[in-house]
């Protein structure tokens, strides 16, 4: 039977913020007494992509290439001091506590890549590793000052326009879908109220009208001839769809609201030098009967403030700027 009976991690928060303290205990617990005992903590943050695409398409022969990239966003250990160098059966805490770095991204994970952040406690001997234990963290990352985008606070208002024909191609009627949103910059956990208005002049029922929030990642990773590759992911990270009453629709308005994630990667700077950059975009499409269907696109940018350091043992957001 082992000296250890378990190890165990406690943190306070489910959710933590670049720049804020990781506080918590190590609970061990030991069956019998244990001599020269080694108890540790470490904070590690990771990041890592892989993906293969092909080379040499232009030839006769194609070859797999794998492109890489990893980066390393903190490493912190903490090695407890223990009183006499032994330690009797029964409970012990220790408690331990930690900075995170003021920018670093937020917990991410997709087919390409992940960032994560983990806690690891660590009970041995000189001899051997007798009990560990690993708890992973949500991480929310904060923001660089994006100065080419504060237009983007105020009302912003997209219209599309199209010509939508029908009975045989012999009548054609036009179709406007415009949505409004009173601003398109927001923080992880808020929500995106948007309002949408079509104005339909063909007489045709609309089927219904799907709103989808998209990531667009562009992965940036490394072949073995150590050349600098990207790739494009993009994915639904949102979605909602409104069926609307049958009949013609001549007018319409819908107002529907998205609540985003309490932990998002923040949309990237423009000099960016990270192993990924992050863009948001909302997209309206409105279905009509032959397969018919118009769309209009919103860019959508996601920013996280940095937490006060007078809050940083609360580990709670600062008030956001809008």
């Amino acid at each position: 039977m082992s000296v250890v009976k378990s190890i165990e991690l406690v943190v306070p928060r489910d959710v933590y913020v670049s720049g804020s303290e990781v506080d918590g205990q190590v609970v061990l617990s030991l069956h019998s007494t244990l001599i020269n005992p080694l108890v540790k903590v470490e904070l590690i943050g990771r990041g890592y992509l892989e993906w293969t695409e092909e080379a040499h398409v232009n030839r006769d022969y194609s070859q797999d290439l794998s492109c890489v990239n990893r980066a390393d966003y903190v490493h912190k250990k903490k090695t407890f001091d223990i009183e006499g160098n032994w330690l009797d059966p029964g409970t012990h805490t220790f408690n331990f506590s930690f900075v995170l770095p003021p920018r670093i991204p937020s917990t991410f994970t997709s087919q390409v890549g992940r960032i994560c952040y983990f806690l690891q406690a660590i009970c041995a001997t000189r001899e051997l590793i007798l009990a560990k234990q690993k708890k992973y963290l949500q991480v929310q990352g904060t923001s660089v000052c994006l100065q080419d985008t504060i237009e983007s606070e105020y009302p912003l208002v997209v219209e599309e326009e199209k010509l939508l024909h029908y009975s045989c191609c012999f009548k054609s009627a036009p179709i406007t879908l415009r949505i409004s949103l009173c601003k398109n910059i927001f923080a992880p956990g808020d929500n995106i109220t948007f309002t949408t208005e079509i104005t339909n002049r063909t007489g045709k029922s609309i089927k219904k009208a799907v709103f989808i929030l998209h990531s667009v990642v562009l992965y940036k990773g490394f072949n073995l001839r150590a050349e600098l590759r990207t790739l494009e992911e993009r994915n639904d990270l949102l979605r909602l769809e409104s069926h609307l009453e049958a009949g013609s629709c001549v007018d319409t308005k819908i107002h529907s609201t998205l609540l985003l994630p309490k932990v998002m990667l923040v949309t990237s700077s423009h000099k960016s030098e990270d192993i990924m950059d992050v863009g948001y975009e909302l997209t309206g499409t409105v279905y009509f009967p032959c397969m018919t269907t118009i769309t209009a696109r919103i860019p959508i940018i996601i920013r996280s403030e940095a937490v006060d350091l007078s809050e940083q043992g609360r580990g709670q957001l600062a008030p956001h700027p809008l």
